[in-house]
């Protein structure tokens, strides 16, 4: 195996763990995890955030059958591997969410796993870029209604080793490892941010509460 496949590998596991870590858990208490902060609320930003719900709802609503989703272009995220959620990412809307940000076209779709080896969908991720500033993701999603989040301060295992031979307690987005002088001390690699901004919604819950990742 090669050096680049095995950093696929590692970032992999990573990105598994990171998510499980940040499905139904307070990103506040990750070290690896920063949220942006809610703003006030304000009328403006209530009836923008109701035409992004209302357009999100109507646009999925027919992945409730995952099967349409896989049909349109959707991705599972590693399906074989245990996770609290699963990601069904579609890798056009991720180039597209890069530039523009559309309510009815999500980076991915939110996926609960079913007994039947079925998935159940609860909502949908979107995308932003690294380098995006709070205003431009105040632009696409009100910070008054959902919290932002980016993966940061991320010690990669060193480079060449097998995701098998990795101490995930130490290295990756749920390690203990959180800076860049004792990362470089267990001879990893410090990346301080990875996979660029994201947010979570949850259109279908009944409870208001509950829809806007906070």
């Amino acid at each position: 195996m090669s050096d680049y496949q095995r950093d696929v590998e590692q970032y992999t596991e990573a990105a598994v763990a990171a998510n499980n870590e940040t499905s139904g858990t307070e990103e506040d208490s990750n070290p690896h995890v920063y949220t942006t902060v809610l703003q006030p609320r304000n009328p403006d930003d209530d009836r923008r955030a109701a035409v992004i719900l209302d357009i999100l709802r109507r646009s999925i609503s027919r992945y409730r059958d995952y099967k349409a989703a896989l049909l349109d272009g959707y991705q599972i995220f590693m399906p074989n591997k245990t996770q609290a959620q699963y990601q069904a990412t579609n890798y056009r809307s991720a180039f597209s969410a890069v530039f523009l940000f559309n309510p009815g076209h999500p980076t991915s779709l939110l996926y609960r796993k079913t007994k039947d080896g079925g998935y159940e969908l609860r909502g949908a991720m979107f995308t932003a870029p690294k380098n995006a500033t709070r205003e431009q993701l105040n632009e696409r999603i009100p910070l008054s209604m959902a919290r932002w989040y980016e993966h940061v301060n991320l010690c990669m295992p060193p480079k060449g080793t097998p995701a098998q031979q990795v101490d995930w307690k130490q290295f990756g987005l749920t390690g203990s490892i959180v800076s860049q002088d004792a990362c470089a001390k267990a001879g990893g690699r410090w990346v301080p941010q990875v996979f660029g901004w994201m947010v979570r919604v949850y259109p279908f819950e009944s409870d208001p509460e509950k829809i806007w990742s906070r």
